[in-house]
Formats: structure tokens, C-alpha cells, sequence
């Protein structure tokens, strides 16, 4: 441009001088003009699928023969995959750009794919997702934070963020993801939706890149809980038709008073809906925190000299710390190898948990799978074969977007502490959207035990329609009794 007016200068009473900068300056703003326009449009892309997806793809259900038996249980829905499942003919990239480089195309489909595909889903691409399934808050340093449809100025939660937004975005109608610490718990509540974890091992892990295999598992998003039933009898491979028991409600009164939510929104919203229904006994009370202190005596091997185990929620912050330590020397097992050799750009939350991971010696490894075990036995003694643990799915509301560098370690450790139970205990938790408090989304949890998985589904159908009664009751009531006490919650 500014040869353009030196030229001018110099030849000022050539007209054809004025007729090639005239030319040129049109060019130049053209040019500018086209450049906005392509950055405007690639904004409201973004936009229009909030973030949410990584790469878009159409893989189309199985072929059916000409006469098929019966319409297939997911004909006619959509949904999409975490960029941590392998699809035949593409990188599964691991929501870091280093890992897609240094990695070729799938020559195979993993197999969870595969049995949606099989029973008339269609797959419309993959998400984003947490590098290397390393983080709960959702962001993503490379290809950006997909926004959560609910709040769209705080985190959307992860490490599954991407599938959770596609689907309460309504995008698709159910999403793929995986949990190992809870990154489809949190998504789930954060954005709104429903969220379900499996029992360990439930679901095939095979065509999936692990982060922990001691607590990953395969995990699913739906806003429909018919759609989140349906999805679970697929991928469970369950019988259609069980008898009936009834269910037994355990309301871990300690978590609920740990939650900046009033249990005016959670617990007695609860309580009021399976008043309704039939089959539900009286629901009990427990504090869920000196349980776990009472009947998982390996924890005392990593609390014995800087917490009292006896006392509330102490308990849960020293499994929870079991559980970090686990995935980190697992995470370590598999994929330290590739760290040190490929040095990866790591946004800053990631690279410290991933270093530290790598760099740590680790002791008292055996200790740390007695403790899983003994968490397994803890939770089916409590429960037995009709009981269902209520918890809040997180204690806090989602953070602000980029704000976690100011209480990102005491976010970490509140989450975890409730995250840990399911876990460690390879049980099965399912999450339910309450509605909202202070303009962002509440949830609760039920947990069962490991194998429960069916049961735990059923309960989820059956009750969800009354739940979302009890909301809607809730939010036009000023004053509701406190069904829990007064107990008194340890500090954190």
C-alpha cells in the first residue's frame, strides 16, 4: 500500500498512474473484505456446532437384510464419538495434534463403533476432547474449548467435553465418551444432559486408546432417557426382560452438605418423586464419608500420618488420592515412552499432570489396586442387590472459562472426592440434570454397584419423568423443608 502512494507522489499528473493505483487499492480492499468474510463464516461455523466436533463424518448403519426381523433399537438416531475411538480409515488423535502426527490411520473400528453401527445408529463424526483424556475441565489448548450450550461462559467439563456439547447442542441424539476419573460424569452435569458410566469392564474397551485401564470405561450422553436406556441395552448386551425389585434409595447426607446447591434442589426433590412411585422403599441415610473410612482399612497405608480417617469427608479425599495416583502410574505404563520421545505441546494444566505422571516414582503400587478392591466389596455390602446411592454429581458449579489458574487444584481435589466412589469401586453411576441454580445447571447421581448396570437403568427410566415433575414444583416454591438435618459436615 504504501508503494502504492510513493508512486502516486511521483507521477501525480499521469492519468494512468491513477488508473493502476485505483486498481490496486480496489485489490487490496477486496482482499480485506474476502479475509473478514472467510474469518466471519469460520466464526459462525464454530458457532453453529458450538466447538464441538473435531472432524465430521457420515458412517452409515450396517446393511440389513432385505427383510430385517424387527426395526432395530437405535434405527434412525445419531450420534457422535470422542476423538479416543478408532474408526477404521482415520487417526484417532487423542485431542492433542503431536499424538495425530505421530500416529497412522486405523486399519480397524472399535468394536463399542461397530455395535452401534450394527443396531441402525449413524456416526456423524468425532469430538473434542481433554489431551491425552488427562483433564475434567473440558478445555483444549489446540483445537479450542467447545462451549457449553447451558452457560456458555463457563467450562463445559471433560475430558469427554466435545461429546457432551454435541449432545445437549442437539446436534446428535447420543454421544460417545469415555470416564476413567469422571470426564462423563462432570461433562454431563456441567452441560445439563444425561450421563452414564458403566460398571468396569462392562463395556469392550477394544479400539480405545487407554489412559488407566484399571478405571477407564466406555460411557454414553443423551438427553432422552428412553434414548440413554436404549443406548445401554446395546452396548451392555443385557436381556430385555428381568424381574423386577424394588429399590432401596441411600442418600449420602455428608456429600449433599458438601454441594453449594441447596438440598432443597436435590435431595428433596429426590424424595418427593419416588413418593410417587411404586416399588421404591423408604429412602435411608448415611454418611457415606466415615463408611468408607469404617470398611476400606488400605486407606490407612496413605492417610495414617496427615489425616484422621474417622471423620467425614477426609476419607474420600485420600481415595481420591489413591485414585490420581493410580491413573498416573498406569497412564505412565502406557504412555511414557512416547512423552519422552515426542515431546508434545501440552496445554499448561495437562503438561503438569502429565509430568508429574511420568516423572513420579511410584510406590505402594499393590496397595493401590487392594484398595479398589476393598472399595468394590465396601459398596456391595452396603447396597446389596436393591440399593442405589444418591450423591450430588459434583459439589461445584462449573468454573468460568479460563479461570482455573485461580482455584484449579481446589476445584480438582472437590470434584474428585465425589468422583472416586464410582471409580474406584468400578461401579455403575448415572447422571441426572435437576433443573438449575444460580443460572447453571444442577444435577444428581445414583450409584450402584458393580454389575448393576441393567437395574440402575431401569431405575433411571422409571424415575426421570416424576423427578422432572419435582423440579418444576421446586423452582415455583419459596420455602421447602430440609429432609436431611442438620448434620455437621467436616472441613475440607
Amino acid at each position: 500500500m504504501s508503494k502504492t502512494i510513493n508512486l502516486i507522489k511521483a507521477n501525480a499528473s499521469n492519468p494512468k498512474v491513477w488508473i493502476v493505483a485505483g486498481i490496486t487499492v480496489a485489490g487490496i480492499l477486496l482482499l480485506a473484505d474476502t479475509t473478514r468474510r472467510r474469518r466471519r463464516k469460520a466464526i459462525i461455523i464454530q458457532r453453529q456446532d458450538f466447538g464441538a466436533f473435531l472432524e465430521r463424518f457420515d458412517l452409515i448403519p450396517f446393511p440389513q437384510p432385505p427383510t430385517p426381523p424387527a426395526k432395530l433399537p437405535l434405527q434412525g438416531l445419531t450420534f457422535a464419538i470422542k476423538d479416543i475411538f478408532d474408526v477404521k480409515g482415520y487417526v484417532t488423535g487423542f485431542g492433542n495434534p503431536d499424538w495425530r502426527r505421530t500416529h497412522e490411520p486405523s486399519d480397524k473400528m472399535a468394536l463399542v463403533l461397530t455395535a452401534l453401527l450394527q443396531n441402525g445408529a449413524k456416526c456423524v463424526g468425532k469430538t473434542v476432547m481433554d489431551e491425552l483424556a488427562f483433564g475434567i475441565t473440558g478445555e483444549n489448548k489446540h483445537y479450542g474449548t467447545p462451549i457449553n450450550p447451558k452457560v456458555q461462559s463457563n467450562i463445559p467439563g471433560g475430558s469427554s467435553s466435545g461429546s457432551a456439547v454435541a449432545v445437549a447442542a442437539e446436534f446428535v441424539d447420543f454421544a460417545l465418551g469415555t470416564d476413567t476419573i469422571g470426564c462423563i460424569r462432570l461433562p454431563a452435569s456441567f452441560c445439563g444432559i444425561l450421563g452414564f458410566r458403566p460398571s468396569h469392564r462392562a463395556v469392550s474397551t477394544i479400539g480405545l486408546i487407554p489412559n488407566s485401564q484399571s478405571l477407564d470405561t466406555i460411557g454414553w450422553f443423551a438427553r432422552d432417557p428412553s434414548v440413554l436406556h436404549c443406548v445401554g441395552h446395546v452396548l451392555l448386551k443385557v436381556k430385555a426382560v428381568e424381574p423386577k425389585r424394588e429399590r432401596r434409595l441411600v442418600f449420602a447426607d455428608d456429600l449433599f452438605l458438601l454441594s453449594k446447591v441447596t438440598k432443597q434442589k436435590t435431595v428433596y426433590v429426590v424424595s418427593k418423586a419416588i413418593e410417587k412411585l411404586s416399588g421404591y422403599q423408604p429412602p435411608q441415610h448415611i454418611n457415606f464419608s466415615q463408611y468408607v473410612a469404617s470398611n476400606v482399612p488400605s486407606l490407612k497405608a496413605f492417610g495414617q500420618n496427615s489425616i484422621n480417617l474417622q471423620y467425614g469427608i477426609s476419607a474420600l479425599k485420600v481415595l481420591s488420592s489413591v485414585m490420581v495416583s493410580l491413573q498416573s502410574y498406569e497412564f505412565k505404563t502406557n504412555h511414557e515412552e512416547w512423552v519422552k520421545n515426542v515431546k508434545p505441546r501440552l496445554g499448561p494444566e495437562i503438561s503438569h499432570r502429565v509430568l508429574a505422571a511420568i516423572n513420579t516414582k511410584y510406590e505402594n503400587v499393590k496397595v493401590l489396586y487392594k484398595v479398589g478392591t476393598e472399595m468394590r466389596a465396601a459398596l456391595q455390602s452396603l447396597l446389596k442387590d436393591d440399593g442405589i446411592l444418591v450423591i450430588p454429581t459434583i459439589v461445584d458449579p462449573p468454573p468460568k472459562l479460563n479461570s482455573m489458574k485461580d482455584y484449579s487444584t481446589e476445584f480438582h481435589d472437590r470434584a474428585c472426592a465425589v468422583l472416586s466412589i464410582a471409580s474406584m469401586s468400578g461401579g455403575c453411576q448415572a447422571c441426572v440434570p435437576l433443573g438449575n441454580d444460580a443460572g447453571c445447571p444442577v444435577s444428581v447421581s445414583f450409584v450402584s454397584y458393580h454389575g448393576a448396570d441393567k437395574f440402575l437403568l431401569d431405575a433411571v427410566l422409571d424415575m426421570y419423568v416424576s423427578l422432572q415433575d419435582q423440579v418444576s414444583i421446586a423452582s415455583k416454591s419459596t420455602l421447602l423443608p430440609d429432609v436431611n438435618g442438620n448434620m455437621d459436615a467436616s472441613q475440607w
